[in-house]
């Protein structure tokens, strides 16, 4: 994968919103526009320790003059939510990649069903700000446990019309709604899109079984949980350098890769990022990602989490 071009962004502002949010627009010190970015994409943003955590971005694509992004505080997290919710002021120049996107709008289906639950309404909010731009019919479902802790409310309020979005909280029995009820038919060409907690999106997924594969993404924010999995020995084979490397059970590929001179682009290294994902051409990989699509696993693998059967080609 090709590095991703690293700009020097100013904080323009913070602002605190709802549910120990804090919501921070960045914009370019000299240029009066930044590279563009689709509904559903992502930035790094590079801690001053080295590290780099993923945001995505939920401002409206069609404006290319800022970045912006909501970071819920995470006190028991890897340390790059506190550090934004702690350090980060007004006028500050920090490190922000170009963006990426792993949840990428199908442009030729015309109808979206957008549901996202607490934090989560981050990427789902520039889905709605691109459909509401090319005028395509959709509707937002927002969950959180309560009005006082669910982020940008008052922007979907101003920016989203009544009849485009339904909101439902825990505590107001008036708004629920059971997931199967929602899902259980699928409208003509709707493809749904879906972020919220794991356990919500497992939900979500059960509930729309009846949906075709393909019309149905996801963006995980957590990395997958299987406590019943073990890791078992496996060889990657990397033609382009003549190389055959045995992965053994306590390393990921991406350490061996790394052991054996092969430097590759990396962030999370739990699988939610997509940043070293690399090709693949032969093989039985064993996915355990939560990036890429049923589509992408096909031709890509992520090697800090998934491992393989065998043997494995890599396209390095």
């Amino acid at each position: 994968m090709q590095p991703r071009l690293i700009m020097k962004l100013e904080v323009a502002s913070v602002r605190e919103d709802r549910g120990n949010v804090r919501v921070i627009t960045f914009r370019h010190p000299l240029r009066p526009s930044l590279p563009p970015f689709t509904a559903g994409a992502h930035v790094d943003v590079h801690l001053p320790d080295g590290r780099r955590r993923q945001y995505s971005l939920c401002g409206d694509p069609a404006d290319a003059s800022a970045y912006r992004i909501a970071v819920k505080l995470e006190r028991g997290g890897r340390g790059g939510s506190a550090w934004i919710h702690d350090g980060l002021v007004v006028g500050a120049k920090i490190p922000v990649s170009a963006p990426r996107n792993h949840f990428v709008m199908d442009e030729a289906t015309p109808r979206g069903l957008l549901i996202a639950a607490g934090i989560g309404i981050t990427p789902i909010l520039s889905m709605a700000h691109h459909l509401n731009g090319t005028k395509r019919p959709y509707v937002l479902h927002y969950f959180a446990r309560s009005r006082s802790v669910a982020p940008l409310l008052e922007e979907i309020a101003a920016t989203i019309g009544p009849r485009q979005v339904q909101y439902h909280f825990s505590d107001e029995a008036d708004t629920q709604i059971d997931l199967r009820s929602l899902l259980d038919e699928r409208e003509g060409d709707t493809q749904l899109y879906c972020c919220g907690p794991r356990r919500f999106m497992e939900g979500v997924r059960e509930a729309a079984q009846a949906w075709p594969e393909n019309t149905l993404h996801f963006e995980a924010f957590q990395p997958l949980v299987d406590e019943g999995f073990t890791p078992q020995p496996f060889e990657i084979e990397i033609p382009s350098k003549g190389l055959t490397l045995r992965v053994p059970a306590d390393k990921s590929a991406l350490d061996v890769l790394r052991d054996n001179g092969i430097l590759m682009a990396s962030s999370c290294e739990i699988g939610t990022c997509g940043s070293c994902q690399c090709g693949y051409s032969k093989g039985e990989p064993i996915h355990r990602d939560v990036v890429l699509s049923p589509q992408a696993r096909k031709t890509h693998f992520i090697p800090c989490v998934s491992r393989a059967t065998g043997t494995l080609l890599l396209d390095l």
